[in-house]
């Protein structure tokens, strides 16, 4: 159980993750508003303001299906992010994995934003703990594997 083991080298992780930026997109297919947001999400350049607004229109406007509204979210939230607006991306990966809890791509996120948080040391269990979702949710995708290579788990 995780409340039975200690994370160590806080500093020496939250200097590594601060590094690293968010960027497990979830594909939308189509000419849609959700379409441009994944673009973005997925594209290496900052976000502009546009870019999030276009995600806002897509949940608020478009006719999108379960898994599309569950992508849009995870892609506004890498958006936020990168824009700095961590608690607001936080709120975005939360919604997806409420909405679908199988989405190891809003684990991941999640995980990278509380460890961008201002308090990120209190932080560290939780994204350890998300990390650790999106591995056991996709043990195949690599990217969640090296996130969770970067911490130290001891038993106290």
């Amino acid at each position: 159980m995780l409340n039975r083991y200690h994370l160590l080298g806080a500093a020496a992780c939250i200097a590594a993750f601060a590094a690293a930026p968010a960027g497990a997109a979830v594909v939308v297919l189509g000419n849609t508003d959700a379409r441009m947001c994944y673009e973005a999400a997925d594209s290496p350049m900052m976000p502009a303001a546009r870019d999030v607004r276009r995600c806002d229109e897509a949940l608020l406007r478009e006719a999108l299906s379960s898994y599309e509204v569950v992508a849009t979210h995870v892609n506004r939230g890498i958006l936020r992010l990168r824009r700095g607006m961590t608690d607001a991306a936080i709120a975005d990966f939360d919604r997806a994995i409420m909405l679908d809890p199988n989405q190891p791509e809003a684990y991941l996120n999640k995980g990278a934003a509380l460890l961008r948080r201002e308090n990120a040391a209190g932080n560290l269990n939780a994204a350890y703990r998300d990390y650790t979702a999106a591995s056991r949710i996709d043990p195949e995708w690599r990217e969640p594997q090296v996130e969770l290579a970067r911490f130290r788990v001891v038993s106290r």
